[in-house]
This record gives structure tokens, C-alpha cells and sequence, in this order.
């Protein structure tokens, strides 16, 4: 295989150079960032925060308004983070890295995390994110697929479990352990450990290669001259593999998503060409929570910075079970990519906070409301963009606070990616005058494809084509297929799976079902894999009744529609919860859940358990489907038994990708018992 595409992460493909996209010049990822690192060099790039307090390294020049907050906190410069990311590629050197060796990173964001994938990268390694949560199993089958040499962790219970799996990866050679705790910088080896912050390593702990801490690794590298480095740099071209991103395995086993050089970066100039210098720049913050595994986490955290040298905060390990609320105040952060489950989070505890609003608050709140909801609606794309009358009286006195209350009163723009929006969540916030933009990319296209624009945006549409993108809907099947040089260069070692995305052409078949209007928006409507087809051969697409299911009856947390190849439409529901400290779902319910029950349905339930056998909940879940299918766009589409499951989904349950994608077949398999049950 050669050209455009290929199996071997060794071997250069050609770039989809067009008219449209000549004017960005292909480039390699080092060049750009070692060019930003000699231009802010003594400005701040990467904040942690340690013992509660946010550390920093500061620029004393940066700003008056922000120099009390960088002189109180840490931070990493631009120096200091290409100092360190030379140190590492130089020890990766030392331990005998080869062009295109992989090295594994498994952790949350934190600044050893950019430092690991910076220098594999000037090694002329590639790197490889493996998530955190996966399992052993798991984390096995990535490193075996990628040959890792070396692996980077941030905990001592990964360290075990990569231990663990020394004896079936043969060509695993050392363990990096790095965490923001570590005090004990020395080399750990097979018999003699470290107690790592408030990690204890397990005694008797036993581990058949190098284990290093990472200021014991960097220092490996330091005898070898920064020349063998800055000549691996040179050796790389556009066409070569920059990046292995393992795909989240939704639909089966996951695969190893090769990204080039110059589709990261064309990934990187297409999506900012719509901008100016005032919307991206040095100056902006941003709070790194995504999995950094993911082609969204390493393109918006890691390429967006190394282009326009912004601030990078590291939010907590459990960001997404609670804390990054709290980040985000501190932060304030001027730009937001996301989840839609994260702005479903934000809007329920919002929710939660306006039953309680009464007298003049309420009909202020209201009243601004509607001004906002008429603000945004007229800044849709054709729309008169006139800014209502009552706009500024309402910003002062409402949406100002509101923002700040949720730390986002900097930021200029709000996205939403990875997962269809609902129309429920987008109109509450543009209610609050906060639009939330939609962006389509996969991993498959360096995390870009089509996004809409303040000055360019439809609601719940994925946006207008990026410079640089062509697509086409296939008429038979709806699918979307895009091409452009922001396209994989294949999938490792899977010819099968690289002729079947690819074709001779180039087209990449994305396997989502959309469609375009007039105007050039793209809507999603659903994924091909996902499509239920039922015994009389109505095809339904899941995604919209599921939505429809949660707005009717809003103590559902999760709804999965099943029915493919059966006599009708059924859905799996779970109920909303509390989850422990380990984000795992307990029995019970969350205190909206028990609000809603109490007050308007009149039951007392205070478990899942208690709610399953409530003949009022089951009447208002019958009701419930009935407005529902009232609903619905036909009568294929109508939901006509639902079954109440024990336990919600989680990440940790394993319904869940790190990202909040649905695992459906998961799902499936383990419920199989249940959904036969319903059509029995």
C-alpha cells in the first residue's frame, strides 16, 4: 500500500495538497512548536497545581491583571517545557528509541503528560495515549498492536498493572512513573521502591524491568548531545506518522488511527483560518480536562498551544466527577471544548438552583430568558443579528452573573463535540445567551471536518465544511464521507479496516448519516452502526427518540433505544444517581430525581430499587413514553416498552468510553437477558 494511505507507521504517504488548502504549507509538528518555545520563551505555558495551590514559574511581564494570580501559582515556561521535552527525548535516546518506536502515555492531563508526547515526538518516536481507565486486557492489546518500547504512567496502580503485563510484552523495556506527588526523585529498580507522595508502592512489589521515577529518566538522556536530537528533528517530513490514537472500540475492537504531521497541523490552520489574532492568541487560557488519548484532548490542548503559545491548566484527576466546576473559576478560561454530557451537568445543577428562585428573582430571571433566547436566535445564521431591546439590562443583571458563576465569564466561545447536542440543552443555554457552538471531527480526520462560527452557526448543526474539507452525502445509505489532508494515513497494521474507510479515491467513510441544507450546514443524524432495523424494515435512528425519552421524563439519566431486527422500538432507561468518589453509580437517587418524584409524582422513593417497584413512577414512565411517541416521526419510531435497569451507566461500568460515547454493544451483551425479556 502506498500514495495517500498506508498499514506502516514507518512509511511516508503523500498529502492531499489541494487548490483550497495550498495555502497553508505542509510543516512538521516540531517546527512549529520549537518556534513558539523561542518566542514566548520566558512566558508561562503549563499550569499544575500542587497542595492546592496553582503553581507557576511566572512571567513578570505577562499582564497586570493576571500577575497576582501566575505570581501565587506554578507554571512551567515556554523554556522550561522545551528543556524538559529535549531531556526526555534525549534519555528515550539513551535507552535506544528508533525512528517511529512507540511510546505508551497512560495518565490524567498534567504537564509530564505534554512532555512525554513533545519529546517522543523529537526522539522521532510516535507516541501512544492509553487510557487510564482501561483494562488490563485492554491496555495489553494497545501495547502488544503498538510494539510499545516504553511506557510513561501517573500512579502507582497503573505501574502495577503495567507490571503486571511485562511478561506478555516482549518488547516493553522500561516504566516511567510520574505524578505531581512525587518528592523521591531516584531511580526505582526491581528491589528497592519509593513511596511515591501518597501512593506507598505495594511491599513485595515486583517488576522485571527498569522502573525510573521521571526526573530519574530525564537524566539518563543528559550525557547525549542536543545535536542527535535536533537531527532526528530534521529526519522528519509532513507525511510521516506525528501521532497512534486508538479509537474508543464503541462498535468493536479498537484501532490504531495514524495521524500525520501535516494533518495534525492542517488540522490546526483550517479550523483557525475563520479566526483573528484577538479570538486565538498567546493570552488565552484554557483548562485541559479532555483525555489527552483522544484526537480532540491532543489537537485543542497540545496543538492549538504549540500554534499560538496559550496558557494550558491542568485540570483534577476527578474533573469530571465533580472538581472542574471548581477549576474553571480559578481558571476562567477564554475558550471551552467539551462533551455535551458536560453542559447536560452544568444545566441540571442549574436547574436544580432555579427551583428554588421565587417572587421578583424569578420573573427578572424569566424575563431575561427570553431576551436571550431572541438574542441568540437572531444571531442564526441568516438571521437579522440585531440585539433585542432590554439585551444590555438583561447582560448586567443576569447573564454576566451567570457566567461568572460558572467560571466562563472570559469565555469568548463554547463548543460541543464527540456527541450529538439536544435541543433541550442548547436552548437553555442560549436562553442564558451562552450559544453552544457544534464541531464535527473524528480521529480519523485529525479532529476536524466541519464547525460553525459565531458569525456562522445554526443550532444542533455541526457547521459549514473547514478549508480544506471535501464531503458528499452517499444518496443510498445517507453516510457522510469526507477527504482532505487532514485524513488518517491508515489504520496500523489493518489493511481490511484501511480499504473499508478509505477508498481508492480518498473518500473517508465516516459512517455517520447527515444531511446538508441550502445554506451548507451539516446535520448528524445518526451512525450507520447504530441504526435499528426493525423486523418490517423501518429504519430508526436511535439517537433522536433517546433524547425525546430524557426530555419527557427528566429523572432518566441514560436511554438506549433497542429493537434491530425485532417487531418494535424498546428502550433500556436508567435512572439518575449518586456516584461514589470513584464516579461508579450507586442506589441513590440524585436530588433532582428525588424532586421530581416528590413533587410531581407523589412518590416518597428515595433508591432505584425503592423507584422500580412505585406504582406512581410507573405510571408517570407510561406517561411519559405516551408524550414521547406523541412525538415521535412515525409510528416505527414509537417506543413501546421500556425496562428500568438496576444500575446506571457509567465509565467505570464500562458503558461508557473516557470520552461519554455510549459502548451500545456493551451494553447489549450485558443486558441481553433483559432486552429478550421485552420481547417475550
Amino acid at each position: 500500500m502506498s500514495g495517500t494511505a498506508t498499514t506502516r507507521i514507518d512509511q511516508e504517504v503523500d498529502l492531499r495538497v489541494g487548490a483550497d488548502s495550498s495555502q497553508f504549507p505542509p510543516t512538521t509538528f516540531p517546527t512549529t512548536f520549537l518556534a513558539t518555545a523561542a518566542k514566548f520563551a520566558s512566558q508561562p505555558a503549563l499550569h499544575y497545581k500542587r497542595d492546592g495551590e496553582w503553581c507557576a514559574c511566572s512571567s513578570f511581564l505577562h499582564s497586570l491583571l493576571t500577575l497576582w494570580f501566575h505570581l501565587c501559582r506554578h507554571h512551567h515556561t515556554w523554556q522550561h517545557y522545551e528543556a524538559t521535552s529535549f531531556r526526555f527525548a534525549k534519555a528515550l535516546l539513551s535507552q535506544g528509541l528508533n525512528r517511529f518506536d512507540t511510546v505508551g502515555i497512560c495518565g490524567f492531563n498534567a504537564s509530564e503528560w505534554f512532555f512525554s508526547f513533545v519529546g517522543t515526538v523529537l526522539a522521532g518516536g510516535v507516541p501512544v495515549g492509553i487510557y487510564a481507565t482501561n483494562s488490563a486486557a485492554a491496555t495489553q492489546q494497545v501495547c502488544l498492536h503498538a510494539d510499545t518500547r516504553i511506557v510513561v504512567v501517573d500512579s502507582v496502580e497503573q505501574l502495577e498493572k503495567f507490571a503486571s503485563l511485562v511478561p506478555a510484552l516482549p518488547k516493553l523495556q522500561a516504566i516511567v512513573l510520574c505524578t505531581v506527588l512525587l518528592d523521591t526523585f531516584r531511580q526505582l529498580t526491581p528491589s528497592s521502591f519509593a513511596i511515591v507522595g501518597n501512593d506507598a508502592v505495594p511491599a513485595g512489589f515486583q517488576c522485571h524491568i527498569r522502573v525510573y521515577s521521571f526526573e530519574a529518566f530525564i537524566a539518563l538522556g543528559d550525557a547525549v548531545d542536543d545535536v542527535v536530537v535536533r537531527d532526528r528533528i530534521a529526519s522528519q517530513r509532513p507525511g510521516h506518522c506525528l501521532s497512534l490514537i486508538y479509537t474508543s472500540g464503541t462498535t468493536g475492537r479498537p484501532k490504531g488511527v495514524m495521524v500525520s504531521h501535516d494533518a495534525f497541523m492542517f488540522a490546526q490552520a483550517s479550523l483557525m483560518h475563520p479566526f483573528t489574532t484577538d479570538d486565538f492568541n498567546n493570552n488565552d487560557r484554557m483548562v485541559s480536562f479532555l483525555p489527552l488519548s483522544h484526537i480532540a484532548g491532543q489537537e485543542c490542548d497540545i496543538g492549538c498551544q504549540a500554534v499560538h503559545g496559550s496558557h494550558v491548566y491542568f485540570a483534577q484527576p476527578d474533573a469530571l466527577k465533580g472538581s472542574l466546576g471548581a477549576t474553571l473559576k480559578e481558571v476562567r478560561p477564554t475558550f471551552l471544548l467539551t462533551v455535551p454530557r458536560l453542559f447536560e451537568k452544568f444545566m441540571e445543577k442549574m436547574q436544580d438552583v432555579g427551583r428554588s428562585t421565587t417572587g421578583l428573582k424569578k420573573v427578572l430571571v424569566t424575563w431575561a430568558k427570553g431576551v436571550g433566547a431572541a438574542t441568540v436566535a437572531a444571531s442564526v445564521f441568516g438571521q437579522s443579528g440585531e440585539v433585542p431591546w432590554g439585551f444590555w439590562l438583561a447582560d448586567y443583571l443576569v447573564f454576566q452573573r451567570v457566567r461568572q458563576a460558572l467560571g466562563l465569564d472570559c469565555c469568548k466561545f463554547f463548543y460541543a463535540g464527540a456527541a450529538p447536542l439536544s435541543q433541550i440543552c442548547f436552548d437553555y443555554f442560549a436562553a442564558l445567551n451562552i450559544p453552544i457552538y457544534g464541531v464535527m471531527g473524528m480521529s480519523e480526520t485529525s479532529g476536524i471536518g466541519f464547525c460553525n462560527f459565531p458569525d456562522q452557526f445554526k443550532p444542533l448543526a455541526i457547521g459549514t465544511k473547514n478549508v480544506g474539507t471535501e464531503f458528499r452525502i452517499d444518496p443510498s445509505t445517507g453516510e457522510l464521507d469526507l477527504r482532505g489532508r487532514h485524513v488518517t494515513m491508515g489504520y496500523l497494521k489493518d489493511k481490511g479496516e484501511t480499504d473499508r474507510a478509505i477508498d481508492a479515491d480518498g473518500w473517508l467513510h465516516t459512517g455517520d448519516i447527515a444531511r446538508v441544507d441550502a445554506d451548507g450546514f451539516v446535520t448528524i443524524t445518526g451512525r450507520l452502526k447504530e441504526l435499528l432495523i426493525t423486523a418490517g424494515g423501518e429504519n430508526v435512528s436511535p439517537a433522536r427518540l433517546e433524547d425525546v425519552l430524557k426530555q419527557e421524563l427528566p429523572i432518566l439519566s441514560n436511554v438506549m433505544a433497542v429493537g434491530d431486527q425485532r417487531k418494535f422500538i424498546s428502550a433500556l432507561v436508567t435512572f439518575r444517581v449518586v456516584a461514589d468518589g470513584d464516579g461508579v453509580p450507586t442506589d441513590q437517587l440524585d436530588a433532582l430525581a428525588v424532586r421530581v418524584l416528590e413533587q410531581d409524582v407523589g412518590s416518597s422513593a428515595k433508591t432505584v430499587g425503592q423507584a422500580k417497584i412505585c406504582d406512581r413512577v410507573r405510571a408517570y414512565i407510561d406517561a411519559g413514553l405516551v408524550r414521547a411517541n406523541a412525538r415521535a416521526i412515525s409510528r416505527a419510531q414509537h417506543v413501546q416498552k421500556v425496562a428500568i435497569l438496576d444500575k446506571d451507566f457509567s465509565i467505570p461500568g464500562g458503558e461508557f468510553t473516557p470520552t461519554l460515547k455510549l459502548k451500545r454493544s456493551v451494553v447489549l451483551n450485558q443486558y441481553a437477558h433483559v432486552v429478550d425479556a421485552l420481547y417475550q
